[in-house]
Order: structure tokens, then C-alpha cells, then sequence
């Protein structure tokens, strides 16, 4: 039997971020202000000035800090798997690599980033953080990153996602953290969504908002985001750095990576290091999955928006359903994102990528594939990548090709279960997208100068 897992040991684990930012064919455009429309940099009182350093730096590399590195350790590197038992079960002559983020104490990517971010938020002073979490994973991180530095957190949970994943609230609440579904009674945009539509079930968009708000309106915090960012897909660098080093092991390159994108962070610290290697040639396929029902790089306009329902961040240049826009209430929270990371979508627009979108009915029978191949029952997000794993590795059985395939599996689905339970009993549907609503949102879109 080959080869089923590649490991690196604690001295191999990279000590730097990889910015992509130094090596872009183009530059990315600027951030534009909610208010003025001219080109800005974060907002200052909500950002640490070491992450706005890094949201706009050239630098190759910069370096992870050392009190951050040695908390990476308690998980990283993470092991990169040969996914045999999957290539059986489908007959096919590729080859199927997946690097496996769910081993981190949070059970996700996320963690990554979440220490990170808590550690220059310590190093500016603060003493408690703000976010907002679609289905819970970004504040499981949080709430653990906060833990591991003594901050306080503060989580504003999309309200399906809180009442469909409560292991996960349990779970942020163990770790010290306050949570409350959103749209919330705790601020003024949760108060005013809520007297429009009291039934409303959330999205990102809105809670970014109240997040944001909380920050704001705080001395002592700081506002933290699990995606979209530029200096959150920096830090998420090192799984795509790992991964290099593992494929290397394994005396191979993947003729195509795939992965799943809300706000992009975790495919894109599979992918953006490998972007250099396509600059110069090499042939890779690299392509994001997200769900038909929330498909924003592939129905979305590429325009200028908002980061939030409220018009409170930053507008970003990026593809986009509308700010207003709240998708449906898919089990993959993490994927109800009306935007897109900038450098997600100006890689898309360069065509150094390329996207597809996935109903969530067939994503579940991918991922109980999966499951019962390869032991791992995998995040809803993830499961959107595995699909179109399965249809590459099926074009390979009937073509013959012998191509090599590096999924990105973000993390674990055991909180998931009760999504799982729905596709298991036949009662899981597929949503429309509802192209009025995004028709609508987009109507609202800021105008911004040329």
C-alpha cells in the first residue's frame, strides 16, 4: 500500500506569512471609505495599526511571531492525506490529496488567523474583542484565540446558524466567550432589522454590522474578521506553505486544487501559494466552490460594495449579491457571505482562477462519500469542495487522465450533525437563488468615483 499520510515535524513548520500581495500581476485596487468614497485604509479605532501594516504591505514574507508559532504547535503542521480509500471507492486513476484542518482545538482553519488576531490585539492594548460568526467555526476560533491571550470576546452568530448549531454557541461559551443571535436587540442596526423584519434569519452581512457597531462604540475593543481581509488570507498562508512541502514529500504537484470560498480565507491559504509557481508557468487548475444558493463570484457583478449590511466598513472592490442581500438559510453558514475576499475576486478576474457553485442536496451525498471512505465526516463548506473533487476524479475515470488533485478540507462537521441528520432522512432541499433579491440588493450598491 503507498504512502496515506505526509508529515512534517514541528522545525519544518514555515516561521512566515506568505503575502501575495508582492508578486500580483496587477495591484490590488484600494479600500474606498463608507463615507468620502476615497481610497482609505481601515478604520483605525477598530484595527490594530500592526494588522492595517499588514493589510496593505508589499513584503513577501512577514514574519509569524514567536509567541504565535509556539501556540501553532499545539496542532501544526497538520498532515496532509492521500485520500486511497476514495480513489477505490470511485475507480479512478487520479490521485486525491487533502490537507486536513479540522485537528486544530477550534476544528477548523480558523484558529489560524483567530490567534493571530488576538495577539496584536493584546499587543494594542485591548481588552476584549468583538465579531460576528455565520456557522460558528470563526468564533469557535475567536473564543479560543481570546482564551489563549486573556481577552474578552464578544460573538454576534447569524440567528439560523445559532439555533441550528447549538453545540457550537456551547462551545464558544466554554471557552469565556458572549454570544447572541443576530440581527440582536444589542445594537441599533440589530434593533432596526428586526423592527423591518422580526422574523429575519441573519446573514454575515448583518452581523458584520453589529460587530462592528460594538467595537465602535468601545475604548477597550478592537473588531476582529474571520475572512475577506487581506492580512486574514495572509495568515492562513501557512496551510498552503505546509502543504508545498508535503506534496514534495509525496513526489508530486497537483494538476488542480480545490477548495470552498465564503469569504475566501481558507482556500486562499491553500492556493495563494501556489499562485508564484502559476506566474511562472506551471499549469495548475485552481478552483473555489461555493453554493447555488449564495453564488456571488458566479452570478455576482464585479462592482464596488460595502463589506456590511449597515454601510459601516469599508467598500471593497469585489464580486457581490448586494450588501442588503440575505441569502438562504443553507446549512453552510459559512458560506452566506454577500461578497467575496478583494484578492479572491482579482485573482478571478485576472483568470488565474475560476469558480463553481453547488447544491447543497448533492454536496451532502459528496460528503457522506466521503465520510465512508475516508473516516472523516466533513464541514457543510468543505463538502461544496469535495463535490467537485468527486466530478474531477469521475472525468478522470472516464478519460483516463491520471491527474493529481489537492482538496483544501477546512474542518470537521461534528457540530453539522443535525444537517447531516436532514440529508440522511430525505428531508434536505435545495434553494433557488433568489436572483430578485440579489436584483434588488444590487440596486442599492454606493457609488464610488472612478
Amino acid at each position: 500500500m503507498e504512502q496515506t499520510k505526509f508529515i512534517l515535524n514541528e522545525q519544518e513548520m514555515p516561521t512566515s506569512w506568505y503575502n501575495v500581495q508582492a508578486d500580483l500581476p496587477e495591484p490590488l485596487p484600494p479600500l474606498r471609505h463608507p463615507v468620502t468614497k476615497e481610497p482609505t485604509i481601515l478604520p483605525p479605532p477598530l484595527f490594530p495599526a500592526s494588522l492595517n501594516e499588514q493589510e496593505h504591505s508589499k513584503e513577501r514574507y512577514i514574519e509569524i511571531p514567536e509567541e504565535v508559532q509556539n501556540i501553532y504547535r499545539m496542532w501544526r503542521p497538520t498532515i496532509l492525506h492521500r485520500a486511497h480509500r476514495l480513489e477505490k471507492a470511485l475507480d479512478t486513476p487520479a490521485k486525491i490529496f487533502y490537507k486536513y484542518e479540522g485537528t486544530s482545538p477550534a476544528g477548523s482553519h480558523k484558529l489560524n488567523t483567530a490567534v493571530a488576531q488576538a495577539y496584536y490585539g493584546k499587543q494594542a492594548g485591548a481588552k476584549r474583542l468583538a465579531t460576528e460568526t455565520g456557522a460558528g467555526q470563526w468564533g469557535s476560533a475567536l473564543s479560543m484565540g481570546c482564551a489563549f491571550m486573556g481577552l474578552e470576546c464578544k460573538v454576534y452568530m447569524v440567528k439560523v446558524s445559532y439555533y441550528q448549531k447549538p453545540y457550537r454557541r456551547v462551545l464558544m461559551e466554554t471557552f469565556g466567550a458572549t454570544v447572541v443571535p443576530s440581527p440582536s436587540t444589542e445594537t441599533e442596526i440589530g434593533r432596526r432589522i428586526l423592527a423591518e423584519d422580526p422574523e429575519s434569519t441573519g446573514s454575515l452581512g448583518i452581523a458584520i454590522s453589529e460587530a462592528v457597531e460594538d467595537a465602535a462604540g468601545r475604548d477597550d475593543t478592537f473588531y476582529s474578521l474571520g475572512s475577506v481581509l487581506n492580512h486574514v488570507l495572509m495568515h492562513q498562508t501557512i496551510i498552503g506553505q505546509e502543504a508545498k512541502k508535503q506534496m514534495e514529500k509525496a513526489d508530486a504537484y497537483p494538476d488542480i486544487i480545490v477548495g470552498c470560498i465564503g469569504g475566501g480565507s481558507n482556500f486562499a491559504g491553500m492556493f495563494l501559494p501556489f499562485v508564484p509557481d502559476k506566474l511562472k508557468g506551471q499549469k495548475v487548475q485552481i478552483v473555489c466552490v461555493e453554493p447555488e444558493a449564495c453564488p456571488t463570484v458566479t452570478k455576482g457583478p464585479y462592482a464596488w460594495d460595502y463589506g456590511d449590511v449597515a454601510g459601516m466598513a469599508p467598500i471593497a472592490r469585489m464580486y457581490t449579491l448586494g450588501h442588503a442581500f440575505v441569502p438562504p438559510p443553507v446549512h453552510a453558514g459559512g458560506l452566506r457571505y454577500h461578497g467575496m475576499a478583494p484578492i479572491v475576486c482579482h485573482l478571478v478576474k485576472l483568470g488565474l482562477i475560476e469558480a463553481r457553485a453547488e447544491h447543497q442536496v448533492a454536496v451532502f451525498k459528496s460528503a457522506v462519500d466521503f465520510a465512508r471512505a475516508e473516516g472523516i465526516i466533513p464541514a457543510p463548506e468543505p463538502a461544496h469542495a469535495i463535490k467537485v473533487v468527486i466530478d474531477e476524479a469521475l472525468k478522470c475515470k472516464e478519460s483516463g487522465e491520471k491527474k493529481t488533485i489537492l482538496l483544501a478540507l477546512s474542518g470537521h462537521g461534528h457540530f453539522d450533525l443535525a444537517a447531516y441528520d436532514e440529508y440522511l432522512s430525505g428531508n434536505l432541499k435545495d434553494y433557488e437563488f433568489p436572483k430578485e433579491k440579489m436584483e434588488a440588493a444590487l440596486a442599492q450598491l454606493p457609488e464610488v468615483p472612478a
